[in-house]
């Protein structure tokens, strides 16, 4: 059985702009947030709740868009076919409670709140899977080197300029949390005090779960963890609502699962350095759709598809993490801001055409100095940000 994550006391919350891309009108605003679960969500809402208006209008217009109809219907019809409150209230009850609370402290409708986090789920459901672009890698600790995990977020560009970092007060019951993530929305990766961090990638290809529990969830169910064997059970035996990759450091250890409706799979690619990388694409994980069938991992599929645009980051990715004996922060941003491929970069430039671009970049060091590095907008277009917790 696993543990309950409990609910916490209120302390007090704060907003403030903590950085500002020199080559852009891009600020980094972050968040300071205490309480339980609902005054979690309550604060945010209410103190972005401006920015929550204007994303969720953007949002739907996006959506309108795509589908060539108005997106009230299309959120309707999603809405009725999503059954994942029951696996949220049973794995993240607070958590549930807090989108709650952001819907309440933002004036905006629950449906609108809760699908808004169901960032991926929503993914799956248009099934669209050339827009999404992360770029993942981890770096373990050897003979008392740093541990890294670091990641380009690559989401939708009308959420450019609203790039947010929360960060979550420590409680008896939680360690402190940074959290990257967008208003109205719970997070996209972070890393906890304790120096357990998680990054993501989809894997659209992968079986998914209308019942299962959605990913956003599943990251700050990671993130609120400290306990390596509890962590390592859940990611491995709870019901997954996407097919996802997550990449895990746990202090200096770092492990890497594709999820999907029906299997977890370790990704282990058993290198010198013990590093790992992902994009978005299966490379051992067999559960794919069946109108995905190209795409499942086998050295045919993989041969035709090596000029495709995951596996063409998949090779830039590799190519640094596995030639270098040793990896340090420098060699992840240069990796995190490469461009090999012009048509199918490591990082993505937003080029207000409607495509994904590179949200935010993130790097973790998880052991020794403990430290969170982060970019609002693509890597190559400002500097890293260094964010440390209260006890440093």
């Amino acid at each position: 059985m696993f543990k309950k994550i409990i609910s916490f006391i209120i302390v007090c919350c704060s907003c403030s702009i903590i950085a500002q891309n020199s080559q852009s009108n891009r600020v980094l605003k972050e968040l300071t947030l205490s309480g339980t679960g609902y005054e979690l969500g309550l604060q945010h809402g209410k103190m972005l709740k401006t920015e929550i208006g204007e994303i969720v209008t953007k949002w739907k217009a996006n959506t309108t868009k795509y589908f060539k109809k108005d997106a009230e219907l299309t959120l309707d019809d999603f809405y009725k076919q999503a059954n994942y409150e029951a696996a949220i209230k049973k794995w993240t009850p607070e958590l549930y409670e807090e989108v709650r609370g952001i819907a309440d402290g933002s004036g905006q409708a629950f449906r609108d709140i809760m699908v808004l986090n169901l960032l991926d789920e929503f993914w799956v459901y248009i099934d669209e899977l050339y827009n999404h672009h992360c770029s993942d890698v981890g770096v373990p600790s050897i003979n008392g080197s740093k541990s890294y995990i670091a990641q380009n977020m690559d989401i939708e560009n009308y959420t450019d300029g609203y790039q947010t970092l929360i960060r979550l007060e420590r409680t008896n019951e939680r360690p402190e949390q940074l959290l990257l993530t967008h208003p109205g929305l719970i997070v996209l990766n972070g890393m906890n005090e304790a120096g357990v961090g998680v990054v993501v990638n989809t894997i659209m290809q992968l079986k998914a779960s209308t019942s299962g529990l959605p990913v956003a969830f599943v990251i700050r169910r990671i993130i609120n963890t400290t306990d390596k064997t509890e962590l390592l059970q859940f990611i491995q035996e709870v019901n997954h609502a996407s097919g996802q990759n997550y990449i895990i450091g746990i202090r200096g250890e770092v492990y890497d699962f594709e999820a999907s409706a029906n299997q977890v799979v370790r990704f282990n690619p058993k290198n010198t350095n013990g590093t790992v990388y992902h994009t978005n694409h299966p490379i051992v994980n067999t559960d794919v759709k069946e109108w995905y069938t190209a795409h499942k991992p086998t050295e045919e599929n993989k041969s035709k598809l090596q000029n495709s645009n995951s596996y063409l980051r998949l090779t830039a990715l590799e190519k640094r993490m596995v030639t270098n004996p040793i990896i340090d922060d420098s060699i992840i941003m240069e990796t995190l801001r490469s461009k090999d491929n012009p048509d199918n970069p490591v990082c993505n430039t937003n080029n207000q055409d409607g495509s994904g671009f590179t949200f935010a970049s993130v790097i973790m060091t998880l052991t020794g100095d403990l430290n969170f590095q982060i970019t609002a907008g693509p890597p190559d277009e400002s500097e890293y940000k260094s964010v440390t917790f209260s006890s440093k």
